[in-house]
């Protein structure tokens, strides 16, 4: 017993320190020391710690969350331009309230400041992106509270836990589950503490593969498909296979195709001023760490049977300041730039990060 003691008291203080080198290392190192952690994991020795939240808050509960800025986005150069963006600054968040992390899909009011966000443990977020100029320097009233079902009782104690998508209409919000592949329905533009009820999907949404189904949601505002939402699956029918996109209510309802760009599938997506459809995609793998890509598409060529024809804005890999990026906000600032601000999923794991990045459109 002593001995069996001994070896998990060293198996923990590796990965203490493998945690510690990559909280302090760049982007690479993070990922090095992140395989140390995932021998760790096979063993079965740091499963808690990889572990979503026990429990959730039922009523909207404050919690305090801190910021530390990311000063430049590629950490030996200060380049402010990667491809079409211009980097606007970014933060890493932490939180002593267990519950937060894990967060796939993100929100920002046309004001650039309130937002809301989903998690994939079943979380509502909500509060106030801090901002000096474009530049993010914190989050303030922030509020947590579980997802709620019809009966007023958490998503996730019924296996509907995994909320990676959301979307404003004008009178509700929606929030699609992944892990079942349903699109849930909350009233009001503040769905903390409201009851949701499911809402009819296209048979194609339920027949995504298990774990990869709707990582976006958009509802469109006006034109031809005005008052529909627009879901696109994380990926096709098999990985390499293109990207499934839907078009669900609406008056012209049917499903479109986007091509798969290399190795990457598709993690959350969002409107643009100008008729512009961002798209963030994001690819892991052991041997490389995680990379993301943003492409950009034209809304008017969403229809029933098309496939869309897009530009890559910007990819990057494990050299710069990336992690699991999922989540995605588009807003316009005062000088009418279009801001795309991008925040991470850390899979509620040590070794990642909860990274929050912000980006102009170059106008060129």
């Amino acid at each position: 017993m002593a001995r069996d003691t001994a070896a998990r008291g060293g198996d923990a203080r590796d990965g203490r320190a493998a945690n510690e080198r990559a909280r302090k290392g760049t982007p690479r190192a993070r990922w090095l020391a992140g395989l140390a952690l995932a021998a760790l994991v096979a063993t079965g020795l740091a499963g808690h710690a990889l572990s979503k939240p026990p429990s959730l808050p039922v009523e909207p509960l404050a919690i305090a969350v801190q910021a530390a800025p990311i000063a430049t986005f590629h950490p030996r150069k200060d380049d402010t331009r990667f491809g079409a963006l211009l980097y606007r600054g970014g933060l890493r968040l932490t939180s002593p309230f267990p519950g937060f992390g894990g967060i796939s899909a993100f929100h920002l009011d046309a004001d650039g400041a309130h937002f809301l966000a989903v998690t994939d443990a079943g979380l509502f977020l909500r509060g106030r992106l801090v901002t000096e100029g474009d530049r993010p320097t914190g989050l303030a009233d922030v509020t947590a509270a579980a997802i709620l079902d019809q009966t007023g009782a958490p998503l996730a104690e019924n296996n509907r836990g995994d909320a990676e998508s959301l979307a404003f209409g004008p009178q509700n919000v929606f929030v699609g589950l992944e892990d079942v592949n349903e699109i849930w329905s909350f009233p009001g533009a503040d769905p903390l503490g409201q009851k949701g009820k499911p809402i009819p999907v296209p048979a194609g949404v339920k027949a995504l593969r298990d774990n990869l189904g709707l990582e976006s949601l958009v509802y469109v505002p006006s034109g031809p498909l005005a008052g529909a939402l627009l879901g696109i699956g994380e990926v096709g029918a098999t990985n390499g296979a293109d990207l499934p996109g839907f078009i669900i209510g609406g008056p012209k309802p049917g499903s479109f195709t986007i091509p798969k760009s290399g190795v990457f599938s598709a993690t959350d997506a969002a409107l643009g001023p100008d008729g512009e459809l961002f798209l963030l995609e994001r690819h892991y793998a052991v041997s490389t760490g995680v990379s993301m890509r943003i492409r950009r598409f034209q809304l008017k060529d969403v229809a029933p049977g098309a496939v869309l024809k897009g530009d890559i804005l910007f990819t990057a890999d494990m050299g710069y300041e990336i992690d699991n990026m999922e989540g995605l906000a588009v807003t316009v600032n005062a000088a009418g730039e279009t801001l795309l601000t991008l925040i991470s999923d850390d899979n509620f794991s040590p070794i990642q990060r909860t990274i929050l990045l912000r980006f102009a459109l170059a106008k060129d």
